[in-house]
Parts: C-alpha cells; sequence; structure tokens
C-alpha cells in the first residue's frame, strides 16, 4: 500500500477554499473514478483501491490517501496533480 500526504497553506476566504476543495474532487472523480462526499470541512472519497480525505481548514488544506497496490504506481501522477492544482486553484505555498 502507498500513500499520499500533502499539507498545504492557502489564502483564501474558507467559503473559497470548500469551493475550490469541491472543484478538485469533482476533477479527481473524472479522472481516477472517485466517489465522494463532504461531511463538515472534510471530503472523503473512495474507489477500489484507493481511499483518503481532504480538509479544508481557514489557512490550510490537508489531503491524505491510500492507495491500494493497483494505484501505487500512478501515486507520483496522482500527487502532482494534486499540487499542480492546489498551486493553480489555491494559490498553495508547501510547508
Amino acid at each position: 500500500m502507498s500513500h499520499i500526504d500533502l499539507h498545504a497553506n492557502h489564502s483564501l476566504s474558507h467559503a473559497d477554499a470548500k469551493s475550490a476543495a469541491e472543484e478538485l474532487a469533482s476533477d479527481l472523480a473524472r479522472k481516477f473514478e472517485i466517489e465522494y462526499a463532504w461531511e463538515g470541512d472534510h471530503i472523503h472519497f473512495e474507489r477500489p483501491g484507493a481511499s483518503g480525505s481532504i480538509t479544508v481548514g481557514e489557512q490550510d488544506i490537508h489531503i491524505t490517501a491510500r492507495l491500494g497496490f493497483m494505484l501505487m504506481f500512478l501515486r507520483h501522477r496522482i500527487e502532482e496533480e494534486i499540487v499542480r492544482y492546489l498551486s493553480e486553484h489555491f494559490g498553495c505555498t508547501f510547508p
């Protein structure tokens, strides 16, 4: 099993950050056939062989994912897509 654990800072309002997180989840759902749902400030996502969450804070965003054997080979591609999206849509900086 492979893990993704990304933590980044953003300068958006909380509402705008949640909106951008929704767009990220929707984009990942299309590209990687992921099901997702909101619970408060958290998006939980799942598909066969992968699960995780996106937590939207007032000034930060935290993304975790567990990738099964078949998806562990796509880990870098998935991680790069997330980092690209966070940089472009959230203006994120990574500690």
